[in-house]
């Protein structure tokens, strides 16, 4: 499924979808290197506040979970026209109640943001675009994500070197929320025998594991009880 341009809310797939594939991506990148740079980071990642791009140039994203299957995608690619439309486009115009406006609004302020979409009730949705508006970024920025065949060729061709079986694999263990440490060591000792090898940061991936939630719970054992039968 391609994204048109500008985007329209059904060229996003389930925002549960989105999460697993761009926190997998964030999870085979981390390193506690990356995790030190603070607001000078680039990249992938994956911290408390959520999920996020940035190439420290073109293009910058932030994905939030928001509780109740509410998600708040924001961020700009400079092929949006968005922000430099006449007359002014009201990004938020019938956004729900429950987006940090006071977040959105200072990059707004700061002529920072490019566009917001915002997903509830099993639903995406973002502000109305006049019929003119050729671009809002969300193409260039979230295809990466949003669309299945180039998150698989992100990650065969990524510093990991993924052949296309594992990294399918992969992604579907992420969308399935069973992805395991045991199969990110599998990652791990595959890289280490190929050509061009660069060693990788176990322990800041498997944090990155699990702030990004795509294990599955684990079972919890009833405890035994007092009373007869």
């Amino acid at each position: 499924m391609a994204i048109d341009r500008p985007g329209r809310p059904e060229d996003l797939p389930a925002a549960d979808v989105l999460w697993a594939r761009w926190a997998l991506a964030a999870v085979l990148e981390a390193t506690a290197e990356a995790e030190a740079r603070g607001v000078r980071r680039g990249g992938t990642w994956i911290d408390g506040q959520g999920l996020h791009l940035d190439d420290r140039g073109c293009t910058w994203w932030t994905f939030q979970q928001l509780g109740q299957g509410r998600y708040l995608l924001y961020g700009e690619d400079e092929s949006s026209a968005v922000k430099w439309h006449e007359p002014a486009i009201d990004m938020l115009a019938q956004a729900p109640d429950w987006l940090p406006y006071e977040r959105l609004r200072e990059l707004l302020e700061g002529w920072e943001l490019g566009c917001v979409y915002w997903y509830e009730h099993g639903a995406w949705a973002r502000a109305p675009y006049p019929d003119e508006l050729d671009d809002d970024g969300l193409d260039c920025g979230m295809s990466r994500f949003a669309v299945r065949e180039e998150a698989l060729h992100d990650l065969i061709a990524s510093e990991h070197g993924l052949p296309r079986e594992r990294a399918d694999h992969l992604l579907a263990a992420a969308e399935a929320r069973s992805l395991t440490p045991a199969e990110i060591q599998e990652v791990l000792d595959a890289a280490a025998t190929a050509e061009g090898y660069v060693p990788a940061d176990r322990k800041a991936m498997l944090r990155s594991l699990e702030l990004a939630a795509l294990t599955a719970p684990a079972s919890v054992t009833p405890a035994p009880s007092n009373h007869p039968c």
